[in-house]
């Protein structure tokens, strides 16, 4: 995977990308840090997770390789911009409290890199990453117009199970997964934010800030689109999928993982 993609696609990103307050709130709780600590924010791209957490009172230490991203970060009295890679990130041994880590690991060169990375500037410190498997749920709808994209996800995201041993073994951290359902109305608009909101895949904009749709088969893309847009005016999305229109949460196959080091008493 190309480091830099959101070079390319990233230009209208904070727009439709923002940090979602209950993300934001699941996030606080698993760091359990006090206000002023220091918090990596590996791959922050624009930085709407990073305002939202300096807003909670952290200082922020937002690592983000592409220009295109950081030119649209917001500013904030308590976020240190970086330019740099998970895989080698320009942070001093034992710099930062915790660490946090949103939808960004399946743009990573080397997992297993970033994670000694995260371990060495966080010598003890919480370690959250916020990621998805498409394993962990059943095909979805959005797969039937789509197919492309949605195969396309089990190689570039990598196993649950992976990830927490890589991050055992890596970090010497205990290592947990939580579900994270989706909410309906959530404002973080990746791939699977639409799971009860269809029309949003018909609007370009809210398309070109998903990295899947970027990197998919334009043809298929406009296939895709051309179906769905018919079956959402012919009632034909609605008489088969319509059920999720009364569902307020729903597992689209996204967890955290939280490393900790384990505490004795």
């Amino acid at each position: 995977m190309d480091e830099r993609i959101y070079d390319r696609i990233g230009n209208d990103y904070s727009r439709h990308r923002r940090a979602d307050t209950r993300i934001v709130d699941f996030i606080v709780r698993l760091l359990d840090l006090p206000q002023s600590s220091i918090i990596a924010d590996i791959g922050a791209g624009t930085g709407n997770y990073s305002v939202a957490l300096s807003e909670h009172g952290y200082n922020i230490k937002a690592v983000e390789p592409s220009a295109t991203m950081r030119k649209q970060a917001q500013p904030g009295g308590t976020i240190e911009w970086v330019e740099g890679f998970a895989e080698e990130i320009p942070l001093r041994n034992n710099s930062v409290d915790g660490v946090m880590c949103i939808l960004s690991i399946h743009h990573f060169n080397s997992l297993a890199k970033a994670a000694k990375e995260m371990a060495r500037i966080c010598a003890d410190g919480p370690i959250v990453i916020f990621t998805f498997d498409p394993r962990q749920i059943q095909r979805p709808w959005i797969a039937e117009y789509f197919p492309g994209i949605w195969d396309a996800a089990a190689p570039l995201f990598p196993p649950l199970s992976d990830v927490e041993n890589l991050l055992a073994e890596s970090t010497n951290r205990k290592v947990d997964s939580y579900i994270f359902e989706l909410p309906h109305d959530l404002h973080d608009l990746f791939l699977a934010a639409g799971w009860r909101r269809p029309e949003l895949y018909l609007d370009p904009a809210v398309r070109s800030c998903m990295s899947g749709f970027a990197l998919a088969d334009q043809d298929e893309v406009i296939d895709g689109i051309r179906r769905l847009q018919h079956d959402l005016e012919s009632g034909a999305w609605d008489k088969k999928h319509g059920y999720l229109r009364n569902t307020d949460y729903f597992d689209s196959g996204y967890r955290f993982i939280c490393a900790k080091m384990e505490s004795f008493s």
